[in-house]
Order: C-alpha cells, then sequence, then structure tokens
C-alpha cells in the first residue's frame, strides 16, 4: 500500500492551480443543457480540515490557499470561489475540498460521478464525505479502472487522473495510458495532474521527458504549468502541470491567468 497521505499537503499550492482550473473547466462544461460525466482515478478522501495538525506541521495551506484568498487571486463569482465556500457553509470554515468534492459542489443532478481509491482508510473517508453527493465508488486501482471507465456513458465528460507519483514507473506508463484512453474516448477531455521536480530529484528527468512524450503526441492538448518555491528546504516539488486533451474553449485563457498569479509569487 503506496504511503501518501494529502492530508499533510491540502490547499498547498499544487492544489491551488490544480482545483481552480478543474473549476473553471467545470464550470463551462456544466453551462450547457447537456449531461456529462465526471470520474477519477485517485480522488483521495474527498474533504480536508486545513486546522488539523497534519496542515499545521508542513504549513502548506497557508503558503497555498490561505494566501491565495487573501491576495483576492480570485473573484468571489470565480467557481472555485463558489466551491470553496459552498463547502465551507456545509463543512465549517476550515474544510477544503479535495477533487471530488469540489466537482460535486459544481456538477449538476444530471451529471454523473465515479470515483476510484485504493487506500481502504480513504476509501473510507471518501464515502463519507460524499454522502450527500452520490456517485459510483470503485476502491480498485484507478489507472486500471480508467480503461474499464472509459467511454463512459454520457459520452460527454471528464476524467481526472491524478496519481501519487510515487510508483516511479508512472512517468512511464501513464502517458502509454492516456494515449489508450484518448483512442477509447476521442471526446472525453483528459486532464493529467503532476508534480514539477527540482533537478536535484531523481525521477526529474523522467518527469519532464513525460511531458514532452505527451505533447509530442497530443499535440493539441492544453498544458498549463506553474513554478513556485519550494514548501520547504530541499522539498522536491516546485511546481504544478496539467495537460488536458479536448479542453473546452476559452480554457487556455483561464490557464493563462492562473499563470499570472503565480508569477508573482
Amino acid at each position: 500500500m503506496l504511503s501518501y497521505q494529502h492530508a499533510y499537503h491540502a490547499g498547498n499550492l499544487a492544489d491551488v492551480h490544480k482545483h481552480a482550473l478543474m473549476a473553471a473547466l467545470l464550470d463551462y462544461m456544466t453551462r450547457k443543457d447537456k449531461p456529462l460525466s465526471y470520474m477519477e482515478t485517485h480522488a483521495g478522501r474527498g474533504l480536508y480540515a486545513l486546522d488539523g495538525a497534519e496542515a499545521a506541521k508542513t504549513g502548506e495551506a497557508a503558503a497555498g490557499i490561505a494566501r491565495a484568498e487573501a491576495g483576492r487571486w480570485f473573484a468571489p463569482d470565480h467557481p472555485y470561489s463558489r466551491a470553496l465556500a459552498a463547502v465551507r457553509k456545509a463543512h465549517g470554515p476550515a474544510a477544503y475540498p479535495g477533487s471530488p468534492l469540489l466537482a460535486a459542489t459544481l456538477l449538476r443532478p444530471v451529471d454523473s460521478l465515479q470515483l476510484c481509491e485504493l487506500h481502504p482508510q480513504e476509501f473510507a473517508a471518501l464515502k463519507a464525505a460524499m454522502a450527500a453527493h452520490g456517485g459510483i465508488f470503485h476502491q480498485k486501482d484507478g489507472l486500471q479502472m480508467a480503461l474499464a471507465m472509459c467511454p463512459p456513458t454520457p459520452r460527454r465528460g471528464v476524467l481526472l487522473i491524478d496519481p501519487s507519483w510515487e510508483v516511479k514507473s508512472d512517468y512511464e506508463t501513464v502517458p502509454k495510458l492516456v494515449g489508450q484512453l484518448a483512442r477509447k474516448w476521442n471526446v472525453g477531455v483528459i486532464a493529467l495532474w503532476y508534480p514539477i521536480l527540482a533537478p536535484h530529484v531523481a525521477v526529474a528527468p523522467a518527469q519532464r521527458a513525460m511531458v514532452r512524450a505527451l505533447m509530442a503526441d497530443h499535440p493539441e492538448a492544453l498544458l498549463s504549468e506553474v513554478q513556485f518555491p519550494p514548501a520547504r528546504e530541499g522539498h522536491g516539488m516546485v511546481g504544478s502541470g496539467m495537460v488536458l486533451l479536448n479542453p473546452p474553449w476559452g480554457l487556455d485563457e483561464e490557464a493563462a491567468q492562473i499563470g499570472r498569479r503565480f508569477a508573482k509569487l
């Protein structure tokens, strides 16, 4: 069983980048009077407490979402802000949504939701956090399940691939999986998140090679990358990246606006 626990990192700058972009994506897609499917391969627990011991230990939320909100990076009517407000209203001012709960606040009753999470404790917490929203939950390996879930019904939809990247071989297997998914589901928005790694990290060359391979295979994909200071001295993550296949119109400008906010750090 992998050891990664997102509770220590919830609300960090990578989350701000990923969640703001995903919120904008879902806001656009739910404007059309057509149902959609939303799926995740690595859902986590769905809901996090930023006043908990884990967040206090790393300070990443303080340098992330707290800093973004203090700097008014996102207007109150931005879909990310609206989702945060909805979650805090339901769960308290220190609550922070993982991507499944953030998505659920923006989806409509006609939309479908499928979430994968392998870790037993995280899976139980995910089902509890999502109880009010429903959905289909899979306690299985998300990368293996992705091929089974796609193409979904309805075919219009979004798949978020967001592994912990603890398995070094993921940098080779994930691009191949994305290619398989794109062939099976050529109308789907396939969103892949990955960390940008400092040069001293052993797998940093593999991370960069993965991005090059993805963009070579999918030249029309949207590439959104932001840089930020390491969370602490020697920390390996120095940025956040997303590759999105079949991005909706206008998402490139939203990604550019988010990038401009990070450029001021």
